[in-house]
């Protein structure tokens, strides 16, 4: 990798966007939602523009007319200081856009079970954690509806796009990943997806592409996206690693192994020191 930052925020909006796809009409999208002039933002507010809509997902059943959802990146959780924090939001949208909390509904999304916070939400306030469904827990005993969504349980045949926000991917979900992705037209929350889960599952899409046929639409995207060059060149580079490691530990000189893979001395000293 080039980069160790993988921009998973992007990624999150893009893919509870196309969770609910169907609903685009009905709903308004607002990312990193500035609260006041100073930097107070909210991950994602999703405003239901027609009321009176029902939406059939299961994450977004709570919904209401303004749903403030937090995510955590696979490498991160919601801490008790990040329930506080969102809820604070929350009363401070309240006050601000003069919206009713009952109204209102809050979603915690992140890539493992909150066994912590839930402790504390049902021994410190009181509240009932019900496990609503496969990665979904509804918090109960506030005035407005509050869940904690655990992408990894989560299922691919619901929730597609969440579920893919992972860094454990495995050949066969890039396989479907790629089929759903390549279905979609050009846009820009299916390339800031498509780069954050790439960046995340190098291996995962090396596997896949093995896979022949069934990889075609994943190559598709791989090209589409521009990632295809990137991805080979990182491909071979790990290959010529593999080569250079060998040669190191037979005691090939460092100028033999230099010449014979391409790579830079700094990286074969690397390999040496390892």
């Amino acid at each position: 990798m080039k980069h160790s930052y993988i921009p998973w925020h992007p990624a999150f909006i893009a893919a509870v966007q196309m969770e609910l796809e169907d609903y685009k009409d009905s709903l308004e999208f607002h990312s990193e939602f500035q609260l006041t002039t100073e930097p107070l933002k909210i991950d994602c507010v999703i405003i239901k523009k027609a009321k009176n809509v029902i939406i059939n997902k299961n994450f977004a059943s709570i919904f209401r007319d303004v749903n403030l959802l937090e995510y955590k990146n696979p490498d991160d959780y919601i801490s008790v200081d990040d329930f506080y924090k969102v809820y604070a939001y929350a009363c401070l949208y309240a006050s601000f856009e003069k919206t009713p909390m009952t109204r209102m509904t809050i979603s915690f999304i992140q890539s493992r079970k909150p066994r912590k916070l839930i402790n504390h939400l049902e021994k410190i306030r009181g509240y009932t954690v019900d496990k609503a469904s496969f990665g979904i827990y509804t918090v109960k005993g506030d005035i407005l509806p509050i869940q904690i969504v655990d992408n990894r349980q989560l299922t691919a045949e619901d929730n597609l796009w969440l579920k893919g926000l992972s860094k454990r991917l495995d050949p066969n979900m890039m396989v479907r990943l790629g089929d759903a992705i390549g279905r979609y037209d050009k846009d820009a929350k299916i390339n800031a997806y498509f780069d954050a889960v790439t960046r995340a599952n190098f291996k995962a899409i090396e596997e896949a592409r093995k896979m022949s046929s069934e990889a075609k639409s994943l190559e598709e995207v791989l090209i589409r996206t521009g990632w295809l060059a990137e991805f080979e060149a990182k491909t071979e580079e790990r290959n010529s690693l593999k080569i250079a490691q060998k040669m190191v530990n037979s005691g090939f000189p460092l100028e033999t192994i230099v010449s014979m893979t391409g790579l830079d001395s700094e990286k074969v000293i690397g390999l040496s020191q390892s």
